[in-house]
């Protein structure tokens, strides 16, 4: 009989991070190490990341980290966990491609990894668990849901899936094996969540291809189409239709366009060399404006958006937008892009260009309804469900669609991040509540750890109230200051048309200054606090602002010294 616990580190009650971890007999096995974007009061942070250190004294326990595809909310932390938790990677072969890609731009030794590509039909024995695989449709290849076997029975974890029907075997759903897998008691099914509110609708395959088609038949010049570089699906699919209206393909965005040349690399994507453009700079002879052309505007998260406004105001090096073009919007705002998009859009009606705005409801089809929840309950018909992937309201849909199915309300489980759920055989299942502690790291350009609360306020505060510095020379020896003190502010006032402002800081610095330098030693840590509890409170009675107030005093004694 095994001891069996589920809880995650990331990725419940949030959209993005996502990083759950099964935890039999002690052994630890990790589905997915993603990260997720920051939304804009996070200044100068680039990405958020699970807090994984749980797992530094426990290293050997930790058996492996299992990927189910190659979307950054899944994959995109493993370059921060693997310079400390050098632990085996398991995926499929394009999801590899893509964590190597990344590795590589961090100079990783790959050699010095264990990097285990994997396919549907493989099977990882590690102690007496057994990890199998099921290829799963998605808005990326060769995605798959993960089955951890013990002795007592199955967890599946689905991660994203869509049950739509594609002849690409590269985003089939292997419904056989998924079936093979109920007939082995499925203890837990952790299923996605973030489609649980949509309701089914069979035609909106057809209804985007309709839709797409008819931009394509009634645009008259370029047609310039905005995509996530990340779903390969929908790229196949516009050049896939552009190749049936006889135009030429050119991709821009190369950036964060490496998954789609590693997918064009590998046959992922499929686009005849013939049909591809390479775009020279515009000059005066060469415009890129060919009617023939279909340029695909290709990024992460806000990339698209930010290239089209570029476009528009004829700052990019490749396209201009004129009243010409023909604009197909398929990028709606990821969470944190909402301001940008609608700016961009702006921007977009003013060039007079012919704008397209496809439907959210047409792009949202990589997860899986409401129907297709049930349908996954229904064929693995499993004892407990563990909604995963998305936000509260996500999971509390999985718990209504489980409800309808006559499951109890003791056999759902709604967890947040750092709750484990104990799902041991003879015992009844429960919950302890944050277990595990749970946090994120934020990471601010390339170092991991180094922007705590602290330093998150600080930049609250300088981007509100700006920073003061009061610099000044002082003859330690001597107890006297060396000309006048130089006050500067950045993003407070503007102090030069402040003048009254100056001179009470300067007298409040002459004051402290004379107080201190009478001593027989000075204290300067004193010294530098009161004069910044004492500007500060002036500058608050005065401007009710707050600005970080810093005082430089240089002792010019310790510089001789020195």
């Amino acid at each position: 009989m095994s001891e069996i616990r589920f809880f995650a580190l990331g990725g419940l009650g949030e959209n993005g991070k996502n990083m759950y971890v099964v935890d039999i007999d002690r052994q630890y096995f990790i589905l997915d190490a993603g990260l997720k974007y920051p939304t804009q009061e996070l200044y100068g942070v680039d990405e958020i990341i699970p807090n994984y250190k749980m797992f530094m004294n426990i290293k050997d326990r930790v058996k492996g980290i299992f990927l189910s595809h190659a979307h950054e909310d899944h994959i995109g932390a493993l370059p921060h966990i693997l310079k400390e938790l050098n632990v085996p990677i398991y995926a499929t072969p394009f999801t590899m491609e893509v964590v190597k890609d990344s590795l590589k731009e961090k100079n990783f030794d790959l050699n010095q990894l264990t990097l285990n590509t994997i396919d549907q039909n493989s099977i990882i024995r590690i102690g007496n668990v057994k990890i199998t695989f099921f290829s799963t449709t998605h808005s990326i290849p060769e995605s798959v849901g993960i089955a951890l076997h013990t002795v007592d029975g199955v967890i599946v974890y689905t991660s994203d899936f869509t049950f739509a029907q594609y002849s690409d075997p590269n985003y089939q759903t292997d419904f056989p094996k998924i079936n093979d897998l109920a007939q082995k008691n499925v203890i837990a099914l952790l299923v996605e969540s973030l489609g649980s509110t949509l309701i089914q609708d069979g035609g909106i395959h057809n209804a985007l291809t309709h839709k797409i088609n008819s931009v394509y038949a009634n645009a008259e010049g370029r047609i310039i189409v905005s995509l996530f570089s990340s779903d390969l699906q929908k790229i196949q699919r516009i050049v896939d239709i552009s190749l049936n209206h006889h135009k030429k393909i050119a991709i821009i965005g190369r950036r964060a366009q490496r998954i789609v040349d590693i997918a064009i690399e590998k046959g992922y994507l499929v686009i005849p060399k013939e049909a591809l453009v390479n775009l020279k700079f515009i000059d005066e002879k060469n415009k890129n404006d060919a009617n023939n052309l279909v340029c695909l505007v290709t990024g992460n998260r806000h990339e698209p958006f930010y290239m089209l406004q570029r476009m528009c105001r004829k700052q990019d090096r490749l396209i201009h937008i004129s009243e010409n073009d023909t604009i197909l919007l398929m990028t709606s705002p990821v969470p944190g892009t909402e301001k940008m998009a609608a700016r961009t859009l702006d921007i977009l009606y003013r060039s007079d260009a012919n704008i397209e705005v496809v439907d959210k409801r047409l792009l949202a089809s990589n997860h899986a309804t409401a129907e297709e929840i049930k349908m996954m309950i229904n064929l693995l018909r499993p004892k407990y469900i563990i909604p995963t992937i998305g936000e509260y309201r996500h999971q509390y849909g999985v718990k209504q669609l489980a409800l309808q199915m006559n499951y109890k309300e003791d056999e759902i489980f709604l967890l947040d991040n750092g709750d484990a759920v104990n799902l041991s055989k003879g015992k009844e299942p429960f919950v302890s509540k944050n277990e595990i502690k749970t946090s994120e790291i934020l990471i601010d350009g390339t170092a991991v750890g180094d922007v705590n609360d602290f330093v998150m306020r600080d930049r609250e505060l300088l981007a509100a109230d700006g920073v003061l510095l009061i610099i000044a020379n002082i003859n330690a020896k001597q107890k006297q200051v060396l000309g006048e003190p130089k006050i500067v502010s950045k993003g407070f006032v503007h102090l030069n048309e402040n003048e009254s402002m100056i001179d009470e800081i300067r007298a409040i610095f002459d004051k402290v200054t004379d107080k201190h330098l009478k001593g027989k030693y000075i204290n300067w840590n004193e010294y530098k606090l009161q004069i910044r509890d004492e500007v500060s409170k002036y500058v608050y009675q005065t401007a009710r602002r707050r600005p970080i107030t810093i005082p430089v005093i240089i002792s010019t004694e310790m510089k001789k010294e020195d």
